[in-house]
């Protein structure tokens, strides 16, 4: 009886188990964190993305609203044309 008690194959294997617990744990505390700032980054991204998109809508209005710009959009055609022209077919 006295053999068993000395025997310290129980507390090696709760020690082991124990320590993987903790591992775990950490790994699981990093990955979770890592998941949490990704979602925030993807958020803020978003918030950028349209924030750009209205700006780029309010320069269009601008750019319209600007006298000769239908004149400089028909030159910016002609020249479009002409330098598909340029190029040959194969």
């Amino acid at each position: 009886m006295n053999e068993l008690a000395a025997n310290s194959g129980p507390l090696v294997s709760y020690g082991l188990l124990v320590i993987i617990l903790i591992v775990a744990f950490i790994a699981w505390f990093f990955v979770n964190r890592a998941s949490v700032r990704a979602g925030e980054q993807i958020r803020l991204l978003e918030s950028l993305l349209e924030e750009q998109k209205k700006q780029n809508q309010l320069l269009r209005r601008l750019i319209e609203m600007q006298p000769g710009a239908e004149s400089k959009k028909t030159d910016d055609d002609r020249e479009k044309r002409d330098f598909i022209r340029l190029i040959p077919e194969r």
